[in-house]
């Protein structure tokens, strides 16, 4: 995941409980006041609970509206995990 930042967007206890490895938590809604600590010249690529779960289109609109390349992941956590990928579990 080196070339993108990988945001999970969904509630910080959702993050805390299990997310993808090497993800940033950085809920939707504190998304606007921190998208100036993004990277400009890497994609961004936004996360939440599934493929129906607005928090990812929500934070990607904010993001291509301040000039980012970003784009949602086709999946959430759930379906990632059940896929065997990488996580992690904050301690």
């Amino acid at each position: 995941m080196g070339d993108v930042v990988v945001l999970d967007v969904r509630p910080e206890r959702e993050f805390r409980a299990g997310h993808i490895a090497g993800a940033r938590s950085v809920p939707v809604e504190k998304l606007d006041a921190l998208v100036g600590e993004l990277p400009k010249r890497r994609e961004v690529v936004a996360y939440c609970r599934g493929p129906y779960c607005v928090y990812a289109d929500d934070a990607v609109r904010l993001l291509r509206s301040r000039g980012l390349k970003a784009r949602r992941l086709d999946v959430g956590f759930p379906e990632w995990r059940r896929e065997g990928r990488p996580i992690e579990i904050a301690s």
